[in-house]
């Protein structure tokens, strides 16, 4: 389910760069599978990471977790966009946890963009992809039970 991007064409190029650019620089000595993501925030920064493997595999950190790490230490607390890249023909998509860690961030119309080295292949809302997520309204609106 591709959406429209309202991304222009300039600041998704410098997401892309800004993830192939992380994505070079990914520690992936276990499973070969370099992954670079970058998020922006809805003021335009751009904030970029890599995975991130150790011996212990596969306790590593996914490249999404290191984009959404270094926004949060910048100050972000708010994702528009999140590109992830890696050398997969059909593209990527961000794991299970990764999506819980975007939805934590994510913009009411958070748009992700799957790209493999030649560009992006397709674009997704959100929502979609983590559909009645888990979040802090869900916590806020449900009353606390003594256990």
């Amino acid at each position: 389910m591709s959406v429209e991007n309202k991304i222009s064409k300039a600041a998704l190029d410098k997401l892309f760069a800004a993830a192939l650019a992380a994505r070079e620089n990914a520690y992936a000595p276990y499973s070969h599978f370099a992954v670079g993501a970058a998020v922006q925030t809805p003021s335009g920064e751009v904030f970029a990471g890599a995975n991130v493997e150790n011996a212990a595999y596969p306790a590593g950190c996914c490249a999404e977790t290191g984009a959404i790490g270094a926004m949060v230490a910048a100050g972000g607390r708010q994702i528009s966009d999140i590109l992830v890249i890696a050398d997969c023909d059909r593209g990527i998509l961000p794991c299970g946890a990764c999506r819980q860690r975007i939805a934590e961030f994510a913009t009411e119309d958070a748009v992700v963009h799957s790209a493999g080295p030649d560009g992006v292949r397709k674009s997704i809302r959100f929502a979609a992809l983590l559909p009645e997520a888990f979040d802090r309204e869900t916590l806020e609106s449900e009353p606390i039970r003594a256990v």
